[in-house]
């Protein structure tokens, strides 16, 4: 094929393109802004539902502007206050954070059926998700440090070896979040004040580990289980209603402020603890990501059966 044959192709298609869109934009903003009772609206050979204007009006938005995922799941959600679900965060504002023993929040990426769930949706519109099991039991760091941007031994797996096994799709609906990773206190018996904590360090990658604090408001159970010293009192309560938990002891990514060697890890009974060394134990890792706020579902409930499909 000639040259100018490949350019004037190359132009043709992004002008059709870019009429496509344009023509969508201005059919939203002229049916919004210059709507008209005289018109009836005939869906019959559109593929749409509504047979009224202002419901064209909506579908037509759906079809130019989709929402993002995060969206979808906040519109076809119930926020609730007690019990499995989906609940408005309490120390960040704008966040929405899964909380209970089995909310639906299951979501398939990378050809993981079921495989990940949703942690949070974020202010930004962005989805923070982690794997459901392990993949494998790794040190934290070899070299002994909890300083997570040294980097870690296990920063540089997940951030190279990891990332890189995972699908081109996956990866393309992976953006670089920013994860706290912080040192903690074990006595720290003040939420707000661990959060803070954790968000003096911040880390900009694509996979991390989900927080200490993130496991801990996981669990609705606020009243036993809402801080380090509760949950550990009561753990055997604590773990019956977060989501989170697995009969495993797994990684945090938050370091132990007492001393530069020791990480915070969930335990199989479901308490938390950071006696572990970074380089003395092996133990589970369940990485965490986070889902670009262009991401959309396709399909799903949310549920085990039922995931979340996304694109």
């Amino acid at each position: 094929m000639k040259e100018k044959t490949k350019k004037f192709m190359k132009k043709y298609l992004i002008g059709f393109i870019l009429g496509i869109i344009s023509a969508c934009t201005i059919s939203v903003i002229a049916a919004t802004y210059f709507p008209s009772n005289d018109v009836r609206y005939d869906n019959s050979t559109s593929g749409l539902e509504s047979t009224d204007v202002q419901g064209a009006i909506d579908e037509l938005y759906g079809v130019c502007f989709p929402p993002s995922a995060g969206d979808s799941i906040l519109d076809n959600t119930d926020i609730v206050t007690s019990g499995d679900g989906l609940y408005e965060d309490e120390y960040e504002e704008g966040k929405y954070t899964y909380k209970g023993a089995n909310p639906n929040n299951y979501v398939t990426f990378n050809n993981e059926e079921a495989g990940w769930r949703i942690i949070s949706i974020n202010s930004d519109g962005t989805i923070k998700i982690m794997r459901d099991e392990s993949i494998g039991d790794i040190a934290w760091d070899t070299s002994g440090s909890n300083n997570w941007n040294r980097p870690a031994s296990l920063n540089t797996y997940l951030n190279g070896d990891y990332y890189n096994s995972l699908t081109s799709t996956a990866q393309g609906q992976i953006v670089e979040g920013t994860y706290y990773a912080g040192a903690v206190t074990s006595r720290n018996n003040d939420m707000q004040d661990q959060i803070s904590d954790e968000k003096a360090v911040t880390s900009k990658v694509k996979v991390a580990l989900p927080t200490l604090s993130e496991y801990l408001r996981a669990n609705s159970n606020k009243e036993q289980c809402g801080t380090y010293s509760l949950n550990n009192s009561n753990s055997s309560t604590c773990r019956n209603s977060d989501w989170m938990y697995i009969n495993d002891n797994w990684w945090t990514l938050s370091p132990y402020s007492g001393t530069s060697d020791y990480v915070f890890i969930v335990n199989g009974s479901g308490s938390v603890g950071s006696f572990t060394r970074a380089d003395y134990a092996y133990i589970a890792v369940r990485p965490a990501i986070t889902l670009s706020s262009k991401v959309q579902i396709t399909g799903g409930t949310g549920t085990a059966s039922d995931p979340y499909t996304i694109n």
